[in-house]
């Protein structure tokens, strides 16, 4: 990785538990080895610790923490204290987290995984000039910000990248069923759906069908609205969900008769996803997902082949022993992004140094692949196809294609 010193490279090693690097490393110790750690900092860290949500908050935390323990605990040369706060998912509970971090007198904030808590803090935080490093909320309406930034991705990037394959590989006369929970969220991935398929007069003939976002939905909440598209006779499905939504809704989807291709948002198969389907009594429904595809686009997938997610998730899964997400990357980034930023400020760091220094840190070499921050504060990256097939034993999100650079 680029500008490492030796201290950084062992502990590497030690994540990989490989060796061979150090002699590349030298041999004499150079002055970051030396210089003394310069004055404790605090971060605030905005994620849900209950709900539905709470399984990505904890992939942010581990993602965070992670960067932080093969760098001896310290950002840019200080030692870090992570200072949590509970998000909610209202405006009004974002609100509260932001107020009690900034009492705090941290140095800077990051997390933030509910769309709804970003636009409601948005104003809270250019007020208080601190610092945000959102690792997962992105709404595209989310534009003008000087002190918020995110690692993770604008809303409708996913779609968009989609919808460009999809325009290539079905025919122009193919029913796409759309399938997604209410909110806004679903609005900005659909629109960049529609965005990246209605080029040279292609159309998408369906309207989309906005099912109630329930938090732990059970057997059969999505049979009737599933039962009215599938009689159109789709060619394929693309639907929005995430978690439990998303394995409720592929299930009800199989058992309704659905045999054709699925698309989404890569969060449709991350974390759990895949093993709450693989688990399925008799592999039911792993044999329909072999056979007629699930097909997904996001901006990083575990099994990718540089260096920086060797390191990372190698270190990930001896620490967790479970495959990194995107959403524990993102909060990797984010303090890696912090890392620079505070490095460049140098002693006694200030919100608006550190805001200002992010502006400066340029191309970050990441475990998706190199990116760096766009005008809107959001990174230019690349996005991948995967597509859910077995890897060994069990499924897993492969990579079969790059599909667009976007941002």
């Amino acid at each position: 990785m680029s500008q490492m010193n030796r201290r950084r490279a062992l502990q590497l090693l030690a994540a990989l538990g490989t060796t061979g690097l150090a002699a590349g490393c030298g041999s004499g110790t150079d002055a970051a080895d030396e210089a003394k750690p310069g004055s404790p900092i605090k971060i605030g860290l905005i994620v849900p610790g209950s709900g539905p949500n709470k399984v990505i908050g904890d992939e942010i935390t581990n993602g965070f923490q992670l960067f932080l323990s093969l760098n001896d605990g310290q950002l840019g040369g200080h030692p870090v204290t992570v200072v949590p706060a509970e998000e909610g998912d209202t405006a009004k509970t974002g609100q509260a987290a932001v107020d009690r971090l900034l009492k705090e007198g941290v140095l800077a904030l990051t997390g933030v995984v509910s769309s709804a808590v970003m636009s409601g803090i948005r104003d809270a935080v250019e007020q208080a000039r601190v610092p945000l490093i959102g690792s997962n909320a992105s709404p595209k309406s989310l534009q003008s910000v000087v002190y918020i930034w995110r690692t993770s991705y604008v809303l409708n990037e996913p779609g968009e990248a989609l919808g460009q394959y999809l325009r290539q590989t079905l025919d122009a006369s193919s029913r796409i069923a759309i399938f997604a929970t209410e909110g806004q969220s679903s609005r900005d991935v659909i629109g960049g759906l529609r965005y990246g398929y209605e080029q040279g007069g292609r159309r998408l003939i369906e309207e989309p069908v906005f099912t109630k976002d329930y938090p732990n939905p059970g057997k059969g909440v999505y049979t009737g609205t599933i039962t009215t598209a599938l009689r159109r006779r789709p060619d394929a499905v693309f639907c929005h969900y995430a978690g439990t939504q998303a394995v409720q809704f592929i299930k009800q989807l199989y058992a309704q008769g659905y045999k054709g291709p699925i698309y989404g948002p890569g969060f449709l198969t991350e974390g759990t996803v895949l093993s709450a389907l693989d688990d399925e009594e008799k592999g039911e429904v792993r044999a329909l997902i072999e056979k007629y595809g699930i097909e997904t686009a996001l901006n990083y997938s575990a099994d990718l082949n540089n260096t920086a997610n060797r390191v990372f998730a190698s270190a990930y899964r001896k620490t967790h022993n479970a495959s990194p997400t995107t959403y524990a990357m993102a909060s990797y980034d984010a303090a890696q992004v912090l890392d620079k930023a505070i490095r460049l400020v140098g002693d006694n760091p200030t919100p608006q140094q550190v805001n200002l220094a992010l502006g400066k840190i340029g191309q970050i070499d990441s475990p998706r692949g190199a990116w760096q921050f766009n005008q809107p504060r959001t990174p230019q990256q690349k996005w991948y196809l995967r597509r859910a097939q077995l890897d060994g034993r069990m499924l897993a999100n492969v990579v079969i294609n790059e599909l667009a650079t976007l941002g």
